[in-house]
């Protein structure tokens, strides 16, 4: 694996004029580090930090850059950052496009760009070959569940169900919903999660809207690449679906599109052709063991990356979107407009959109956020690219 990371990073390094990404995750760090192996010179690394409590990660890019003595660049954001790049990223895009840390990789490039970096080289891949979500460990235990003899399935189901009334510490519950889940079939449990599964979608969108559109679509989309496998193991299913839907459709469409607008090349030496295959003949419980993310991968890299950099939870320039538009005004302002302004669409029920709104203000800013930044730049999207000028 190491001679492998090595060949792949040496392949799409291009002397001085060559910079990476850094958030001080795995991946960011890894590519970082065979870099600084190959190049005479300190390896430039950009890494974007916060002024978010809780969001800041700026320190673990500074282990790996202290660790592999990189030159770190480091750009501090704040809300007034976002409320600028906002239209020019929506229209950007060729297509509606709702990850927000588009925001960050945008601001990354750009300043590679202004140290006169042409190609900057990326971590994206590393957690879809090596088993590094958290939602592959959490499927396995729900496959677990369901491989337990029926008998003890069956008795679990029937304690939920009569004993609910001395559930005083809500253990049943959980269990209960736990049960539930377990019985969605994969993929579709992996969707479970998800804001518009959780919610009647006759209560989001328009009748007239509806009645236009395949509902079934989004899962069937899911189905045919996970049965498009079926010889493989459930792991290697989600981990091929991934690569289609994670990889294909969200974080390269974010880095290819940022590093383009910024005026930067954007190469993926995790994407390397012969890091893929070595991946496809690493055993699944060898890249995720007894709950493990990325076994496999920490154990072989143990002595090259940090430690600290090993045992970090997963995080990576996640945008504190949700909490600054409580308070930044001109960034709020924008964002409740824009929401609001989508009930002219035909597409939402106005009682949905201003819902969404009162949520982020009285309940979790951060998970609202999302949703409030999604259907931000939808519509900042449209205006761009569909309304008369």
């Amino acid at each position: 694996l190491r001679e492998t990371l090595s060949a792949a990073v040496e392949r799409r390094s291009h002397g001085n004029n060559s910079g990476a990404f850094l958030s001080g995750g795995l991946d960011s760090s890894t590519v970082a580090g065979y870099m600084s192996k190959i190049t005479r010179e300190p390896v430039p690394t950009y890494t974007i930090g916060f002024d978010a409590e809780g969001y800041d990660e700026t320190e673990f890019a500074k282990i790996a850059s202290d660790h592999f003595g990189t030159r770190s660049v480091v750009k501090v954001l704040g809300p007034q950052d976002v409320f600028e790049a906002i239209p020019r990223i929506a229209a950007a895009y060729d297509e509606p496009f709702g990850n927000s840390s588009a925001i960050p990789t945008y601001y990354c490039a750009k300043r590679a760009r202004e140290d006169g970096i042409q190609t900057l080289l990326a971590g994206d891949g590393g957690d879809e070959l090596f088993a590094g979500n958290e939602r592959y460990a959490k499927q396995m235990r729900f496959e677990l569940y369901a491989g337990l003899p029926a008998a003890i399935r069956q008795g679990l189901e029937r304690i939920c169900r009569i004993m609910p009334a001395v559930d005083t510490l809500g253990v049943l519950k959980k269990i209960s919903s736990f049960i539930r889940k377990a019985e969605i079939p994969l993929p579709e449990r992996m969707e479970s999660y998800n804001f518009l599964h959780q919610r009647d979608i006759a209560e989001i969108f328009d009748p007239e809207f509806l009645r236009g559109i395949d509902r079934d679509a989004p899962l069937a989309h899911l189905r045919k690449y996970f049965d498009k496998v079926e010889s493989a193991s459930k792991l290697n299913r989600m981990l091929y679906l991934d690569w289609k839907r994670t990889l294909a459709d969200n974080d390269l469409r974010k880095v290819n599109e940022m590093c383009k607008l910024a005026g930067v090349k954007v190469a993926y030496p995790m994407l390397d052709d012969d890091l893929v295959d070595l991946s496809l003949r690493i055993p699944g419980k060898l890249k995720l063991k007894r709950g493990k993310l990325r076994y496999f991968y920490k154990f072989a890299l143990k002595d090259f990356l940090p430690e600290r950099i090993l045992n970090k939870s997963k995080h990576g320039f996640g945008l504190p979107f949700g909490v600054w538009i409580r308070t930044h005004r001109e960034l709020q302002n924008f964002a409740y407009t824009q929401v609001s302004n989508l009930k002219d669409r035909g597409i939402f029920k106005g009682s949905f959109l201003d819902r969404s709104i009162q949520l982020h203000r009285d309940d979790h800013a951060a998970y609202y956020g999302e949703l409030i930044w999604i259907l931000m730049m939808l519509e900042t999207w449209l205006a761009h690219h569909h309304d008369p000028n």
